[in-house]
Parts: structure tokens; sequence; C-alpha cells
């Protein structure tokens, strides 16, 4: 079966195409760098010819209201009519646990507006939601570092592997549409600021991490449900623990 994985040189898209290719499928990686612009819509006809499976993981290169609302936006748009056009059978998107709780964030609003362009395009369809991944946990914690200390809300989170959302979207690749919204999270919740303390720890970094609940997330107030999971999410296997022991300092 052909696949074509919008995004499949980034973190997910790299992981996810390796996996497709174990399984025996006629995997291509599309991205701008293999000629392959979803934005602007450039090789998307030759791309998807002959294809059955489309996976966007594709992600905006910024966060920026406007900017982040016009990639998804286009890159929605084209997609769906180039998918329309070459009759795929299936197309799966990689969106965001939350996505629908946080519309004070520019970035999730966008999101939103590619699940709703996904959902009216006629296109079968499947939705996954991850939560955080724990690649990004440096990023955060360097995020809100003010000085030589990083405030973190005690909100919860339940982050989870980039490797467990790329082996959750290979199974459904390889399955019939579902025309809902699924979500996978990691294995562990707990309050952020103590996801962040962990990191330093193993990390070696003795700048500091103090709870303060006013701090938010990238600007924007959560609290236990805000990031977190319903019932019933895909769970990934490997733990925060176990990925720093086996992770080079992120």
């Amino acid at each position: 079966m052909k696949i074509v994985v919008i995004g499949g040189t980034g973190l997910i898209g790299t992981q996810l195409c390796k996996l497709l290719r174990e399984g025996g499928h006629d995997v291509l990686s599309a991205s701008p760098r293999s000629g392959v612009n979803a934005v602007t819509g450039e090789g998307l006809e030759a791309a998807l010819k002959g294809a059955e499976v489309v996976v966007d993981v594709a992600n905006s290169p910024s966060f920026e209201d406007a900017a982040v609302l016009e990639f998804f936006e286009k890159s929605g748009r084209n997609l769906a009519a180039a998918e329309k056009a070459a009759g795929i059978k299936h197309h799966i998107a990689l969106s965001v646990v939350g996505t629908e709780r946080m519309l004070e964030s520019g970035y999730f609003r966008a999101k939103m507006a590619q699940e709703e362009l996904i959902k009216k395009s006629g296109v079968p369809f499947t939705i996954l939601r991850a939560t955080q991944f724990f690649e990004f946990i440096g990023a955060i914690v360097q995020f809100s570092m003010q000085g030589d200390t990083a405030r973190l809300t005690s909100a919860a989170l339940q982050p989870v592997a980039s490797a467990d959302v790329a082996a959750a979207l290979a199974k459904i690749a390889v399955a019939a549409p579902t025309g809902q919204t699924l979500e996978v999270a990691g294995p562990d919740k707990q309050p952020l600021v103590s996801f962040a303390k962990t990191y330093l720890q193993h990390t070696g970094d003795q700048r500091e991490v103090v709870t303060d609940d006013n701090a938010g997330y990238y600007g924007a107030s959560i609290n236990d449900q805000s990031l977190t999971p319903g019932a019933n999410p895909i769970l990934g296997k490997i733990h925060f623990d176990q990925w720093l022991k086996s992770t080079s300092t992120q």
C-alpha cells in the first residue's frame, strides 16, 4: 500500500516512515525538502498518485497567530482538494489533546481550524490528538525561566514519547478510517512542575524550579483537564524516566 507522509522529515514523520516501511508499505516522505509543499500545493498531485493513505504530521514553522492559522488553513484546503482528486481512501492528521479547551491560544485555534477542514473535506479520516511530547519538556522549562528560576504550574500534564505517537499513527494508517478523533498520551500523569524538576535533575541542571499556578503554559492559563486526555486514550508504553535514561540531554 502506498502511504504519503506529509511532514515526513520531522520528529514524528521520520519515525513513522521507518515503521511503515518496516511493515512492507510503499512510503513517500513528503516535505518541501523533497519538492512537496502542502501550503503552496507544489508537488501534491504527483506525490499522491497511486496512494491510498495520507498521514499529515506537518507543523507550522511559525507559531505567530496569523502565520500558524494561514499554514494550517492553506495546507488543509490543498490537501483536501488533492486527496479528493487522487481518490485517497484515508486521511490521518496529528493534532493536539485539549485543542477545544485552549482556544485563547492562536496555535490551538489554528489546529481547531485544521480539524474542521478535515471533517468537512469529504475524505474519510481519522484525527489523532497527542499530548505534549517528552522531547519538548526541556523547551517548556527554558521558556519558563526567569533568571535561574523556572516558574511552572502544578496543573497536570500527561506527556508522551514521540516514538509512541509514531507507533499509534502507524497502526491507524493501516486500519480503516474511523471518522473520529482519538487521543494518545503517556503512561504518567503528574504536575507539569514535577516533570520539570525530574528533567533538570536528570540533566544535572542546578537551576531552581518553583510552583507558580499563575505561570500558565506558554502564556495560557491551564488546569488539570486542559492538556490531559479524556476517557480511554491510547496509552504509550514509555515512561518519562525510561525515556530520560535512554536519551541524551535534550
